[in-house]
């Protein structure tokens, strides 16, 4: 199910001219490619009316597959923003909905998730880091997030907060709400252009026209498939990366590189059918969260094997920090360790 192709076109002229020149700053200088994303909204690339889910599905996986060819810093991003995106399509609030979708989707408004920890929280391997208090006319939300990703002073993000050890809600919250303070991380080994920031609460007043959903649980299970899908395509686009950078050695010192034991048709094949799994998945509803998440697996590993070998092919030259294959094996790494992380996956499937 393949987007159309004027909108491909529209996608591949906004990758030439607001993301390639700038792929070296994003990764070296922790350069944050807001216009990029903006203008994936001016460009009408992420409407959703009176389109199926499907199809909106499959447009948002290969917008991010085709950007995280070029950078997944900013795929991922991306993804952030659809995560915010998928959680105002789903929700019941239609206040909140007729007030953040529409500027959402062209752009005006850029979304995050907020939903590592509570993620984490939910296949049990870390307590709820915010709590919430009931008060006239909303929710006061106190505690901390380390990372939230894809941030600035006008963005909004998900959030999710404990009222008790029986009901949690979910809230959307603007950045520049009073009592929220950020802290920028900016020295992770890669990806230091997503502006990431940890998010201290202190009271934060959330009003009921911002509540996502009363019942945080539900809401998660609703929103939980569509949020993995979009991150597998992050994995795809590196992979592709790294097949082209492989054939691009081929005939380096005298086809040398016909001796290792990973060639590319190998990590194509695997991908391509990564790739056709995911489309008859997305194709279903409703959508099986745990089929999808073996596949966010798979293609996690997949791109750790893709990368590991692009840098062998790639020889002396690859060992350059600020190679293309060095800036994607990080790439790679940070895609494992992404919510829900490898380990992560690995528990929740075997259970």
């Amino acid at each position: 199910m393949p987007m159309v192709m004027e909108k491909q076109e529209v996608l591949a002229e906004l990758i030439a001219q607001e993301l390639k020149p700038y792929v070296k700053k994003i990764d070296q200088d922790a350069f944050y490619a807001e216009s990029f994303l903006r203008k994936l909204g001016e460009s009408g690339l992420l409407l959703s009316a009176a389109r199926p889910q499907a199809e909106v599905l499959a447009d948002g996986l290969y917008l991010v597959g085709e950007t995280a060819k070029t950078c997944m810093t900013t795929a991922f991003c991306l993804w952030c923003h659809l995560a915010a995106l998928t959680y105002v399509r789903t929700t019941e609030n239609e206040k909140l909905k007729a007030d953040l979708l529409p500027s959402l989707e062209n752009g005006t408004l850029l979304g995050a998730t907020g939903l590592s920890n509570p993620m984490k929280h939910y296949a049990g391997l870390e307590t709820l880091h915010l709590t919430a208090k009931r008060t006239d006319g909303g929710y006061v939300v106190s505690g901390v997030l380390p990372s939230v990703s894809n941030l600035g002073r006008d963005h909004v993000f998900g959030a999710i907060a404990g009222l008790n050890e029986q009901q949690q809600i979910m809230v959307f919250v603007s950045c520049n709400s009073p009592g929220l303070t950020f802290k920028e991380k900016n020295d992770y080994l890669g990806l230091n252009g997503s502006a990431t920031y940890s998010c201290t609460f202190k009271e934060v007043f959330i009003p009921d026209d911002r509540v996502l959903s009363e019942d945080a649980n539900a809401f998660v299970a609703k929103i939980r498939p569509t949020f993995i899908a979009y991150q597998i395509p992050l994995g795809f686009g590196v992979t592709n990366a790294s097949i082209h950078s492989i054939d691009k050695m081929v005939n380096r010192q005298n086809g040398c590189n016909q001796y290792l034991r990973t060639q590319s048709p190998e990590l194509q094949q695997k991908e391509e059918e990564y790739q056709q799994q995911l489309l008859t998945l997305i194709s279903q509803e409703p959508l099986d969260w745990k089929e999808i998440a073996k596949i966010r697996l798979g293609a996690a590993y997949l791109t750790l094997e893709a990368v590991q070998t692009a840098m062998l092919h790639n020889g002396s030259a690859a060992y350059l920090k600020v190679s293309a294959p060095a800036r994607r094996l990080r790439e790679a790494y940070f895609f494992a360790n992404l919510t829900p992380t490898i380990k992560h996956l690995e528990k929740v499937l075997s259970l």
